[in-house]
């Protein structure tokens, strides 16, 4: 009996250290007052290709000054690098000598002349009916480096005009020298059989800025290795007005994640015994490409990331319910298991990500740094098979759990204690490219 009360009062113990130690990580009236300014009406959706984008940018990079923290780069905040708009001039697509709608195709392009028909070698590819239209669109965009026509099932026609509001008649590239080969996709509805075809396009190009906000905290005595915590600022913009709403929030996508990242920016500034270098780094033109990531993943020794911790989409409960997050490829390193080992005596858990269909683990901002072998995950609780706020207007704080938020960051600033101290590293993951 006596050692059955010993028991229940040491687990008494562990819970209320981890609630002492963390109860300070996030202020959950701060937290409020981050995510409602993101996903504000004054944001406008933070496009990346708009102006808009600048006032999340000024916001996330006041919220770093004002703890103190230094620039990653010498341009207050800014990590910029150029890309190109391309604006489209014309698109037609004509189907057996009849003129398709606009919102039966999605073409996007970047040459400044495109001129196919049944006769072009171009590559065809095909979504059928009862495939994952969101997951292979997605690959043929950012995977396949060819220029492809894409037949579509009719079926996903709804799918296909949702997605023409993400690719409009204005899309980015990364900025190239010679660009009369760039590639071209057009997806189109295939509503008959196909005997002859003719796509259309003219592109007008310029190139302009981007920029990620990136701060940093110089590590005591490891400030060559370096923890990153990481999500994207960016999101898709004004769409067309439903119930006169037209503002596509972004406030679980992913304001909730960039939220979480300036929350514990505060966090171990306050704290002050980082022994490695902490970087806090919001991405932009995720949404078009993660192109943002890309760019950072690309400049930085990733022999010197120890651990990259990214947020995407934390503020409703998880398939495992509250108190839980999912890693997106957790078997690939140790990096949850370690994490899960410094929440003992809690109610909260990691568990690896339940949607491997979806291939998560490649496509989000730490897939650059996670195929060069960073042990680099994302970290999330969207229940992506059956959220209905995606990519809509009705994306708002209103419809997210601010504690489940804070738990989820507080969880996470538990978690990495032995990373960022540096008693603690995670295992490598194998690399898919040098």
């Amino acid at each position: 009996m006596k050692r059955n009360i010993l028991s229940y009062l040491l687990l008494l113990a562990s819970q209320a250290y981890f609630l002492f130690s963390t109860a300070q990580v996030a202020d959950k009236d701060d937290v409020k007052r981050i995510i409602e300014t993101l996903a504000s009406d004054d944001m406008r959706g933070r496009a990346a290709l708009s102006k808009d984008i600048e006032r999340a940018a000024d916001f996330i990079a006041d919220e770093f000054k004002s703890v103190g923290l230094q620039s990653y780069t010498e341009e207050n905040y800014r990590q910029t690098f150029y890309m190109t708009k391309v604006n489209s001039l014309e698109q037609q697509v004509i189907i057996n000598g009849t003129t398709l709608k606009n919102e039966d195709f999605v073409m996007i392009s970047s040459a400044p002349q495109v001129s196919w028909n049944q006769d072009s070698t171009v590559e065809t590819l095909e979504i059928k009916a009862g495939e994952d239209f969101s997951q292979r669109f997605r690959e043929i965009v950012r995977n396949n480096p060819n220029s492809n026509i894409v037949w579509v099932d009719p079926s996903f026609g709804p799918m296909l005009q949702r997605f023409k509001k993400i690719f409009p008649k204005e899309s980015v590239v990364p900025k190239q020298d010679n660009v009369e080969d760039g590639p071209s996709k057009v997806f189109i509805l295939k509503k008959e059989p196909v005997q002859t075809f003719q796509i259309n396009a003219a592109t007008r190009r310029e190139d302009f800025p981007l920029f990620n906000v990136a701060a940093v905290l110089p590590g005591k005595s490891k400030p060559d290795e370096f923890v990153i915590f990481s999500a994207h600022y960016d999101h898709i913009g004004v769409l067309d007005a439903v119930e006169q709403d037209s503002i596509a929030n972004g406030a679980d996508d992913d304001a909730s994640g960039t939220t979480a990242v300036i929350s514990l920016a505060k966090h171990f500034k306050k704290l002050n015994k980082n022994e490695r270098t902490l970087i806090f780094v919001a991405f932009t033109a995720e949404e078009i490409g993660m192109f943002g990531s890309k760019y950072f993943s690309n400049q930085i020794d990733p022999d010197k990331v120890v651990a990259m911790i990214n947020m995407e989409m934390i503020g409703k409960d998880s398939k495992f319910g509250p108190n839980s997050l999912y890693i997106t490829g957790y078997n690939a390193s140790n990096l949850g298991q370690l994490m899960q080992e410094n929440l003992k005596g809690t109610e909260f858990t990691f568990h690896p990500d339940p949607y491997p269909q979806q291939n998560l683990f490649y496509r989000s901002d730490n897939a650059v740094l996670a195929a060069l072998g960073v042990p680099a995950h994302t970290f999330s609780t969207v229940q992506i098979d059956q959220d209905d706020y995606y990519h809509t207007v009705s994306d708002e704080v209103e419809t997210l759990d601010i504690e489940n938020i804070v738990s989820s960051i507080e969880a996470i600033a538990k978690g990495v204690e032995g990373i960022v101290q540096g008693t603690q590293t995670p295992s490598r993951v194998e690399k898919l490219r040098d």
